[in-house]
């Protein structure tokens, strides 16, 4: 009886997860209209149907820039990073072993921001194009440090979250200090710290679409054997895992899924934190179906945030970072202080 049970839970499991990844895209689907409707300028759903039909009327053309240029990109920018940093996050505490890990951990967020102030305060550089190229070698800058630090422990959990919470520290002050020494960085990168959608060019979408894409497909294909590292390094080599690659493959991942994001956007905390936790509730250990889940529940999360604050605002708006943060930070202190924590 009790054998029997143990193999109907994962089963339940599996069941219980696709039924939640089939609602949560149903919430996903609702989130984009709601998306295209709502802002400074309402649209009205019918009018919203015309114009996606491909409607000529010439009283929907105001309308149909606004959608096009405005409100289609940023929903599929929220979506895109969303999912990058809520996979990027159940790949980091899979590996780490520690539920409360959140991608900013191994310091590509503050590297990532680092580079940006550098080529705004610095270079003079100015336009998405160059922030987002800064951001994406900022991200790589920041995985090679921490690589290097960790390379003799052969990516141990313990050092690999150290030296990354020392160089994102490290990073941080540097960076806090640039921009008090230069208002006129301070001015241009201000909505990009704090976590933005608006503003981004709509070209530089589809290559971000692209590289999360890969490094998500890559993230699955590895799935299987972060689900050995559960068990401890020792069981996982005898069951033929190689620790050490499969560690270094998916500190990649998150490093290229956070880049991405982080350039694209700016730097959002909680996503990774509170996406995967919510996944694991689910799916269980499975990290296959934690990533998945991730991947869906990331992008409901960071679009809901990004029509709240579109809504509470009024005629303003306010931040999709600043909205996650004020629901993640009330849920990284109760997983804190739980006495009983989920342990991977």
């Amino acid at each position: 009886m009790i054998i029997e049970q143990q193999r109907a839970s994962p089963s339940r499991a599996r069941r219980r997860s696709r039924l939640v990844l089939l609602v949560s895209l149903v919430v996903l689907a609702l989130l984009v209209v709601c998306s295209v409707m709502i802002g400074a300028r309402p649209v009205a759903f019918d009018a919203v149907l015309q114009i996606l039909t491909g409607s000529d009327d010439p009283r929907l053309r105001v309308d149909s820039v606004v959608i096009w240029t405005l409100r289609l990109p940023r929903t599929v920018l929220a979506i895109v990073v969303g999912a990058a940093l809520g996979v990027a996050g159940a790949l980091i505490q899979a590996v780490t072993r520690n539920p409360l890990a959140d991608p900013g951990i191994i310091g590509v967020n503050a590297g990532a921001a680092l580079l940006v102030v550098l080529a705004v305060s610095v270079f003079g550089w100015s336009g998405v194009l160059a922030t987002t190229g800064a951001g994406m070698l900022g991200a790589l800058a920041a995985l090679l440090a921490v690589a290097v630090l960790s390379t003799r422990s052969r990516m141990s959990p313990l050092v690999l979250v150290l030296a990354g919470t020392a160089l994102a520290a490290a990073v941080g002050g540097v960076t806090s200090g640039l921009l008090i020494l230069d208002s006129g960085a301070l001015d241009q990168v201000r909505f990009w710290t704090v976590g933005s959608l608006a503003g981004r060019d709509p070209e530089l979408i589809w290559p971000s679409v692209a590289l999360v894409t890969l490094a998500v497909l890559v993230g699955g294909a590895i799935a299987v054997r972060v689900n050995t590292l559960a068990l401890g390094d020792e069981m996982a080599k005898s069951l033929g895992t190689s620790v050490a690659r499969t560690r270094a493959i998916a500190v990649v991942v998150v490093a290229v899924l956070c880049g991405a994001a982080t350039a694209a956007a700016g730097p959002i905390g909680f996503v990774g934190l509170a996406v995967p936790f919510a996944a694991r509730l689910v799916a269980g250990l499975d990290t296959r179906w934690v990533i998945l889940l991730s991947l869906s529940f990331g992008a409901v999360l960071l679009l809901a945030a990004d029509v709240v604050g579109r809504v509470i605002a009024g005629s303003g708006e306010l931040e999709a970072g600043i909205v996650v943060a004020a629901v993640g930070a009330p849920l990284f202190i109760a997983l804190a202080l739980r006495q009983r924590m989920e342990r991977l």
